[in-house]
């Protein structure tokens, strides 16, 4: 626990101008990102008396040993420069709104030749438009279902797609009605893309004009006798009716606006938001954070709309934005909206009438989800907390393990030795840290020096990065003072920081656990202890769970522990095991198929599955790719002359494929015969004899 006076700056040394500030620990780790105003004042908060601070703000003091912090040129851009450094360091001290689940949304989209309505999660995606999002995928199919009678859009995936444009055979869809079916040609692509248009403006809330239409259509065809066009057009109507009772009016009609209401206490605090579009709730999401310092209503606001339109831009930011509390200040909160959206943004507190009230029904949801959500994790911390505390008491640890660390070795027969490492933090997965190892010192089977090459590659990375990162405690600080930096500049700095490695990724082994557990018995974990124990590292601990009795072995002891079978810290330590045995074997099968479909193309450097493709498909076989000429090669469109002379050479060197054989007749089957492949376009090229293709690797 270090000391806030051992790295406070000095009063002069701070600016007094707008910019953002982070604390990093011991090992370099950015854990708080804050902005402010004046620099100055808002740090000078934090070296005071250690017992007037928050409770939560004094532990990350304490665990912090460095602060640093960039100027730029007003608040506006010191908003968008923490929102690009909590997002891209995620500090376990700031406030970060967590999802109580993965909400779907209605995406069409329109980025294709023929737009296709379908249930997206996830990222957005450039060129899609989306509505939502919906608390069930159930209610999404529902609506869709009810609007493809008027809006016959494309719901099917590429390949029936494909498939269905060269059969000339719609799907059941396109019979039914629910399709325009423009796979076969029934409708053009602009005829298709005007229906995803109208299917977009009914959802975005342009109702009326189409009822009023639909009216007047059926009127006519019952003036006309038409009587079956007319009852076509009567169940459309009421199909749209239907699919918009779904959605109440709740405001005035064309009213934009999200609502966002906050539940909190002294821990935690609880969000939610509806998406009001044409006047009526087309979504709602909720969010759950721990306080991690003594944060204001309005600053949980302030996280909250970073983190709703942090990625958003256009019409995804609505023109109107409701508060419980406003961001203080202000002003560069809404001129931050407003830039994203393009146009003027309100974001403002509700006073009276329709939108009050609704802002109400909001507040009583966030308070349940609070209380629920404290109900769920009562249970959970307590188990946790209690799991942790048997696993440092059966292995006498001085503390709880808060970061565990799991390594397995996977192989089949000996062959695509690979090995999985899986990180669990506070009892929890933390899957951004996992990492896989292929096995290089040596070939064959061997857990026991498969898990000491895994060991001693891991903790040799964290010694040099603990070496690297010791460049910068004589106090110097590149980014202390960036003044006149250009704002892009300084967003970009932190890649080339202590948390990047010299080629721009992150680092991967920069932090160590307090407890190192491997999955098998005696053999691995004196081999795990071997491997720290060359490399200097006394002060981490080392076990190993092994599955046959779910024994517990230590190093230099020939009995193992056991754990109660009803014990929390052996349940904890049964998962963090099965989970690392769960990504090695996926891993060691994706590389195991990844082997089985390589071919002599895939030795290529720099020669990607669409010039594959164009390559076979040009000679028909490798055998008569292999003796082409370069002249010859350069004929295939794609391929330049610098390109076929890599192919040329890559083929050479390659050995003769061995002749395959049918074993039925016994004759040699001749190559010559044109490659086959199975699957898309996009789908890996498989050339070669089963024989040939067994014995390589990617």
């Amino acid at each position: 626990m270090a000391d806030p006076s051992s790295y406070r700056p000095k009063p002069g040394q701070i600016p007094d101008s707008p910019g953002v500030y982070r604390f990093r620990d011991e090992h370099r780790r950015v854990i708080y990102v804050g902005k402010a105003k004046s620099l100055r004042q808002r740090l000078a908060n934090y070296f005071q008396d250690l017992s007037g601070l928050h409770p939560r703000t004094r532990t990350m003091v304490t665990t912090a040993a460095s602060v640093e912090w960039t100027v730029v040129s007003t608040e506006v851009e010191a908003l968008q420069l923490e929102y690009s450094w909590i997002k891209e360091y995620d500090p376990r001290f700031n406030v970060k709104y967590r999802d109580d689940k993965s909400y779907p949304y209605l995406a069409v989209t329109m980025n294709e030749e023929f737009p296709r309505v379908q249930v997206m999660r996830g990222h957005k995606k450039k060129g899609v438009r989306y509505f939502g999002p919906y608390a069930h995928a159930w209610a999404i199919r529902d609506t869709v279902d009810l609007l493809l009678r008027v809006f016959p859009v494309r719901t099917c995936s590429a390949g029936v797609f494909k498939n269905a444009a060269r059969t000339g055979r719609p799907c059941l869809l396109g019979y039914i009605g629910k399709c325009s079916a423009p796979c076969v040609g029934r409708v053009s692509a602009d005829e298709h893309g005007e229906l995803a248009d109208e299917f977009c403006d009914f959802m975005t809330g342009r109702t009326g004009t189409y009822l009023r239409r639909l009216e007047k259509q059926m009127v006519e065809a019952a003036e006309d006798m038409e009587y079956e066009r007319a009852a076509r057009l009567r169940d459309d109507i009421e199909a749209l009716k239907k699919a918009m009772e779904k959605n109440a009016v709740v405001l005035a009609d064309a009213t934009d606006a999200d609502l966002i209401a906050v539940a909190e206490d002294e821990l935690e605090a609880a969000v939610q938001i509806f998406h009001v579009r044409g006047g009526r709730v087309r979504g709602q999401r909720g969010w759950v954070t721990d306080k991690v310092e003594d944060v204001t209503t309005g600053a949980l606001v302030e996280h909250a709309l970073q983190q709703l339109y942090g990625e958003e831009r256009g019409d995804s930011v609505p023109k109107e934005v409701l508060v419980p509390a406003l961001p203080e200040p202000v002003e560069p909160v809404q001129e931050w909206l407003t830039e994203r959206r393009g146009s003027n943004v309100s974001l403002r507190i509700p006073q009276r009438g329709d939108k009050k009230a609704l802002m109400e029904t909001v507040e009583r949801n966030a308070q349940q989800a609070l209380v629920l959500h404290k109900t769920r994790r009562a249970s959970d911390l307590t188990t946790r907390s209690r799991a942790l505390e048997e696993i440092a008491e059966a292995l006498d640890l001085d503390s709880a393990p808060l970061r565990i660390e799991c390594y397995d070795i996977s192989h089949l027969q000996g062959d695509d030795v690979v090995a999985s490492m899986v990180v669990f933090e506070d009892g929890l997965q933390r899957k951004s840290e996992y990492r896989r190892f292929q096995i290089k010192g040596f070939e064959g089977q061997d857990d026991v020096r498969s898990m000491h090459e895994v060991i001693t590659r891991r903790f040799r990375r964290y010694l040099a990065e603990k070496e690297r990162t010791g460049e910068w405690t004589d106090g110097e600080n590149p980014l202390a003072d960036t003044t006149g930096t250009a704002l892009t500049d300084v967003i970009e700095a932190p890649l080339s920081s202590s948390l990047k490695d010299d080629d721009g990724r992150p680092k991967r082994f920069a932090y160590p656990p307090q407890l190192v557990v491997v999955d098998g018995g005696q053999p691995q974990v004196a081999a795990a202890k071997r491997a720290l124990d060359e490399l200097g590292i006394d002060d981490i601990a080392v076990c190993g769970l092994a599955k046959r009795l779910e024994e517990v072995w230590v190093p230099d002891d020939d009995d193992p522990v056991v754990l109660p079978r009803s014990s929390e810290g052996l349940y904890l330590l049964q998962r963090v095991r099965d989970e690392a045995h769960r990504f090695a074997l996926t891993y060691q099968r994706t590389k195991r198929a990844k082997r089985f479909r390589a071919g002599p193309l895939d030795e290529v450097p720099g020669l990607g599955e669409t010039r594959k493709q164009a390559l076979i498909k040009h000679f028909g076989s490798v055998k008569r790719l292999r003796a082409a000429t370069i002249d010859q090669i350069c004929e295939v469109p794609g391929i330049g002359r610098k390109t076929a002379e890599t192919i040329a050479a890559t083929l050479a060197r390659a050995a003769s494929p061995a002749p395959a054989v049918n074993t039925a007749t016994g004759e040699i089957i001749d190559d010559e015969e044109p490659v086959t492949t199975v699957g898309s376009p996009g789908d890996p090229v498989t050339t070669g004899a089963p024989e040939e293709r067994r014995g390589q690797e990617t």
